[in-house]
């Protein structure tokens, strides 16, 4: 097999053997796993690798989403709609496909979880990656000393696509969504527009604070997380975006109120009148309940499918009961090093024999710190 990020790795039999046996258990109408076990050794033998059957994929790619932990309450894992897009390696086809998985996902605000799986890693051609932690992603450009416009968050993102030629809007915003980068091992690092119709965004009200509107603060509404790695049976993955659907105070505790991400939560503690001046009051903590009342109301108003912070507690205690212990031969969703530092520097590329260099802004202790530990350094 091909590794991830120039790795090299032999192939993981005892991880298929698993699997397999794992899936004609989940799945005895496929018969006895003896003779599909002897066709994936010779398959292994000959090829260096094995292709999953449609409904292995299909199986693998569920018990992965529901094991992570990423399955948000209420979605029903077993029906999850998987496409099969194991024949797409070009930088364009997959970001078309990427498109069409928010088209499909967006539903009218109705969400429809999905998993789209793009072409494996193999032995003689590795798979396309999407530099992207979700599909749809904004903006953020220095405003000054100390002050960013937009997410800043991915600022580095941002400097490290405009060198690539990707150009913001004359007149920047805080919500300029960011282009798609698809990576292959034949074409390189390739940008893409996302098209603004699939860009299915909320605009932030507030129940009870009729000013709220004016701050002009929006969220997209599908959550499609584009870099972790799907390993399946010793199979890998490494371009397999999915999408359950938002925790409320993933958007507003964590994107819009924290002042490393959109920086909100002051614009809204000052218009309410509260006293910024010290943290003994609290005020950063009424702001940022506002904030995830606003985006649970906003949301629904909009009829577009979301769940609380609350709801979702309950769920996990739920899962972390009841979730197998992690194993080799179990499928999974995995955050490789390389992949966490592409999605927030943009670099360097999967497939380049020297590390691409990246302006990168300077942080504040807290930021480099997650940045640190998400790159794994």
């Amino acid at each position: 097999m091909t590794a991830v990020d120039n790795e090299p790795i032999t192939f993981d039999l005892d991880a298929a053997e698993g699997f397999l046996r794992m899936f004609h258990v989940a799945h005895p109408e496929a018969g006895p796993v003896g003779p599909r076990l002897s066709r994936v050794r010779n398959e292994v033998a000959g090829t260096g690798t094995y292709r999953h059957t449609p409904e292995e994929l299909s199986y693998g790619a569920r018990i992965a989403l529901r094991d992570s932990g990423w399955c948000t309450s209420g979605v029903p894992w077993r029906r999850l709609k998987v496409r099969d897009l194991r024949g797409f390696r070009n930088a364009a086809a997959v970001a078309g496909e990427c498109v069409e998985h928010l088209r499909l996902a967006g539903n009218g605000g109705e969400i429809r979880p999905l998993i789209t799986v793009f072409a494996p890693d193999g032995p003689t051609a590795p798979g396309p990656c999407i530099w992207n932690e979700q599909l749809i992603r904004y903006a953020g450009y220095p405003d000054g000393p100390d002050r960013w416009l937009g997410d800043r968050r991915y600022a580095a993102f941002t400097d490290a696509v405009r060198g690539m030629g990707w150009q913001p809007p004359e007149a920047r915003g805080r919500f300029d969504v960011l282009p798609l980068v698809v990576e292959t091992a034949h074409e390189g690092a390739q940008l893409f527009t996302v098209p603004p119709d699939v860009v299915h965004e909320v605009r932030l009200e507030h129940p009870e604070l009729p000013w709220f509107g004016r701050l002009g603060l929006r969220w997209h509404a599908v959550p499609v997380i584009a870099n972790m790695r799907l390993s399946i049976g010793g199979v890998h993955y490494p371009a397999a975006p999915f999408n359950s659907w938002f925790v409320g105070s993933e958007i507003g505790a964590r994107s819009l109120a924290d002042e490393h991400a959109h920086g909100a939560a002051r614009e809204v503690a000052e218009a309410m009148g509260l006293d910024t001046s010290t943290e003994r009051s609290l005020w950063r903590d009424r702001a940022v309940v506002e904030l995830n009342r606003a985006v649970l109301h906003s949301f629904d108003l909009a009829q577009v499918t979301i769940t609380d912070h609350h709801a979702e507690s309950l769920h996990r205690l739920s899962w972390l009961r009841s979730r197998q212990r992690p194993a080799g031969n179990r499928p999974a969703f995995r955050l490789d090093p390389g992949a966490a530092r592409r999605a927030r520097a943009g670099g360097p590329a999967r497939f380049s024999p020297h590390p691409v260099e990246t302006t990168r802004p300077q942080y504040p202790g807290r930021l480099a710190e997650l940045l640190r530990r998400h790159a794994g350094t």
